[in-house]
């Protein structure tokens, strides 16, 4: 049996929930930058004042914290429905383990990359 040890909450309803709002989050996001380059001359100084505004800096953030929050829901689901002892043997927690570490390394990195695009 699978433990919720690394899972994002304690219960699968939460992380449907997480997963939707996120979602709907990193939706918004991406229709506001397509009609925004739609409407708007994009050049480099319309593309630099908008990401001046403190409005589009925190936008930016929620955005790229729900990307790392939807993408360790999304890969933990499959690491638990997939590496399972039934069908990658004996060794699947052993799998599970490294393709958690590894999720979360490139979480991390994106995460992190990410903040330092921003600043």
């Amino acid at each position: 049996m699978v433990t919720q040890a690394t899972s994002f909450s304690r219960s699968g309803v939460a992380d449907w929930v997480i997963q939707r709002a996120t979602a709907l989050i990193l939706a918004a996001y991406t229709a506001f930058l397509v009609i925004y380059c739609l409407l708007v001359d994009v050049d480099y100084a319309a593309w630099k004042g908008l990401f001046e505004q403190t409005w589009m800096q925190i936008f930016t953030l929620v955005t790229l914290l729900s990307v790392c929050a939807h993408g360790w829901i999304g890969m933990w689901m499959i690491g638990t429905d997939y590496l399972r002892p039934h069908t990658a043997g004996a060794s699947a927690n052993t799998l599970r383990a490294l393709y958690q570490l590894g999720c979360v390394i490139l979480i991390l990195v994106y995460l992190f990359w990410g903040l330092k695009i921003g600043r």
